[in-house]
């Protein structure tokens, strides 16, 4: 298969966005994420216990949910790209250990395995995501009898 330079570009642009999306949730940076989704995108975190909406709503969810945890780490890789001009669709593999302090001060350390499925837009400002669910593989561990995730 021989790709053209434009689709060369778009590959490694995509990559940088699923790069930065998870730089974006590992340091809390929420204007970062405004940089890796079209304003209405449609995001499905359900799969792995969280929500679905608009990106507004889960751009807000996502600041509550994430304080929770003392860390998380998401590690992105292994991704099919099928690009169709200024679209695309995708399905990334993402490994994301989690850390949550529990009172006593012990930590709580699990790892979900998750895909994450995603169509894709060029815009004028680069590629952003305007759809993505996650698909929940497995999880290694159990989550934190104490965790309170966020509707």
């Amino acid at each position: 298969m021989t790709l053209s330079l434009q689709e060369v570009s778009d590959r490694i642009e995509i990559q940088d966005l699923f790069t930065r999306y998870t730089r974006a949730i590992d340091t809390q940076d929420w204007n970062l994420l405004d940089s890796i989704f079209t304003a209405d995108a449609h995001i499905d975190y359900t799969a792995a216990g969280g929500i679905k909406g608009a990106y507004p709503e889960i751009r807000e969810w996502l600041g509550k949910a994430i304080a929770s945890f003392s860390y998380t780490m998401h590690f992105t890789g292994n991704s099919t790209v099928e690009l169709d001009g200024d679209t695309a669709r995708s399905r990334t593999y993402c490994i994301n250990p989690m850390g949550f302090t529990n009172s006593d001060g012990s930590t709580h350390v699990f790892t979900v395995y998750v895909h994450y499925v995603d169509r894709l837009v060029r815009t004028d400002f680069g590629w952003r995501i305007a759809e993505r669910t996650e698909e929940d593989l497995f999880m290694d561990g159990t989550l934190p009898a104490e965790l309170e995730i966020p509707q």
